[in-house]
């Protein structure tokens, strides 16, 4: 599941986990120190925002070769490029002086950032078991002409599926990012699921567009984002060449983040 509906808002399993980590350790601060009358929220909030800020600057160091040509790109954290373990390494370290420096938020703090680390690390985990469980979906849509194409026809070479609609800015905004990725990577296959549309008003947007894209399909009743748990616009799954997910990302994709998911996707092979 890459998402999770609340009302018509579609969230991110992944930051899902990340707010109830932070409520957990919230509540566990003020739980532990209740009877000190000590509260560690402010601090834990400021060690999210430097994880944040640390995990994000470090994306940016590694992959800076994408963000050379314009580097303001690297202020739009919509691509979801972070690198995770420097930022929980600087929040720990941040955590640590905090504690040392307040002796009164010491025990409590120090509770908080375990139950809120130790949650966020196992729900991680779990998301990451289940998600690598997961194969290509044996479903059939048509292709730009008209005729029926398989999924599992696709078994055999990496595979990048990504769910996208005329509609849809930031589906817009990628395009030219994974056509560019489909000439540059023959060996793994890039596959164009639009949502809900006719062929007619895609078959429009690609000409007027003049992207070039091979593999776009039509799934006109969305059954591809509902069987992979996907409410939202755009999608991208990555698949071995044995038809396992190995990853997903939800929202617009960079050079910079889709690099990072094509590295991941590769050593899987």
């Amino acid at each position: 599941m890459l998402t999770i509906n609340i009302g018509p808002l579609a969230l991110s399993t992944a930051h899902v986990l990340l707010l109830l980590s932070l409520l957990l350790a919230t509540f566990t601060g003020w739980y532990v120190g209740r009877r000190s009358a000590v509260n560690p929220e402010k601090q834990l909030f400021r060690l999210l925002l430097a994880a944040l800020l640390v995990a994000r600057v470090a994306f940016v160091a590694v992959y800076f070769e994408h963000y050379r040509e314009q580097p303001w790109q690297a202020l739009d954290i919509r691509d979801g490029g972070f690198i995770a373990w420097p930022g929980l390494l600087a929040a720990l370290l941040l955590g640590a002086w905090l504690a040392w420096r307040t002796p009164a938020i010491r025990k409590s703090l120090a509770s908080a950032l375990a139950v809120g680390v130790l949650s966020w690390g196992l729900g991680s985990l779990a998301l990451h078991s289940l998600e690598q469980g997961t194969r290509l979906p044996e479903l059939s849509f048509r292709d730009s002409s008209g005729a029926t194409v398989e999924l599992e026809d696709y078994v055999g070479k990496p595979l990048v599926v990504n769910l996208w609609a005329t509609w849809c800015p930031p589906c817009r905004r990628e395009m030219p990012v994974l056509a560019e990725a489909q000439r540059d990577n023959p060996e793994l296959t890039i596959l164009f699921v639009n949502q809900g549309e006719g062929q007619g008003v895609v078959n429009q947007y690609l000409e007027a567009e003049a992207l070039g894209l091979d593999n776009v399909l039509l799934d006109s009743g969305g059954r591809l984002g509902q069987h992979v748990g996907s409410m939202a616009l755009p999608s991208t799954l990555f698949y071995d060449a044995e038809g396992r997910q190995v990853g997903s990302h939800l929202g617009e994709l960079s050079r910079a983040s889709l690099a990072r998911a094509l590295e991941v996707l590769k050593k899987d092979q």
